[in-house]
């Protein structure tokens, strides 16, 4: 049995973990709040002279926003000289462009071209970068896509944290498909799901809530994720069938990860049958 001192001593050890806890908690809701867009977004910016030297044919265009704002475009020219669309291609929160060029010969070999558009700060574009510019680059490209394409011709493609810009661009105009790759509920419940602790939706800057958009889409909906996700863990891209539309599908490759689906012949057997159609 302890003695009064050895309670008392005991006492003050407890609350001085409780202090170190509750610190600790404090900094890193704090760190989390004011460094969020270095933890959840790692770009990769491109000096605005230097050339792409992408194997595949291509072509670059810049569209300007505003003042400061900037979107660069990489136009993947399809295999024939009449293409049958064109995807318009919303890349995840690494790096830039040329992180993700490989997966353009996914479309060009089926006769449609590939628009890929750096998001500001992410290779040659510039401006400032928040979450409504990323629904406002979406749409510019969009718009460039109408110059030359019906609705009927053109598919939204997202990958990873593109996945809840092409839901919100596909919640406000027509398309052939929307395709998403590895997508996440919400941004905000992706999040909760590793920090369950913090008040995220009061901490977290961005919202995408691709669940909110998905109700308002009209085309299409397929969606691609793999059992073994580490980023976005398929329990959370599964809340989303809650959204989905009678004929909507979502296809589930097993093991496949956040970064690899692309190396499942289900994958391309599923992608191929739709760019065939």
């Amino acid at each position: 049995m302890l003695t009064p001192l050895e309670r008392k001593q005991k006492k003050k050890k407890l609350f001085r973990w409780i202090k170190v806890l509750l610190l600790l908690y404090a900094v890193i809701g704090i760190a989390l709040y004011y460094l969020q867009d270095y933890m959840l977004f790692h770009p990769l910016t491109i000096e605005k002279n230097k050339k792409y030297d992408f194997n595949y044919p291509h072509k670059e265009i810049n569209i300007p926003y505003n003042a400061e704002t900037n979107f660069n475009i990489i136009q993947f020219s399809a295999k024939d000289s009449t293409p049958k669309g064109v995807v318009l291609y919303f890349h995840g929160n690494r790096k830039n462009i040329s992180w993700y060029a490989k997966y353009a010969p996914n479309f060009t070999g089926k006769n449609y071209e590939v628009w890929m558009i750096d998001y500001p700060g992410f290779g040659k574009s510039t401006g400032k970068f928040s979450e409504q510019r990323l629904y406002d680059c979406a749409l510019q490209l969009y718009k460039l896509a109408r110059t030359k394409y019906d609705p009927a011709n053109i598919i939204i493609y997202g990958k990873s944290m593109g996945t809840g810009i092409a839901a919100q661009l596909a919640s406000i105009r027509d398309s052939k498909y929307l395709i998403l790759e590895t997508p996440y509920y919400s941004m905000t419940s992706l999040i909760s799901h590793y920090l369950p602790i913090y008040p995220i939706k009061r901490i977290v800057h961005y919202r995408l809530p691709t669940y909110e958009f998905l109700e308002k889409v009209t085309a299409p909906v397929i969606i691609f994720h793999g059992t073994d996700d580490g980023i976005v863990p398929l329990s959370n891209a599964e809340q989303l069938k809650s959204v989905l539309k009678k004929n909507d599908e979502f296809v589930i490759m097993k093991n496949g990860s956040h970064n690899n689906l692309n190396d499942f012949p289900l994958f391309h057997q599923k992608l191929d049958s739709l760019l065939e159609r």
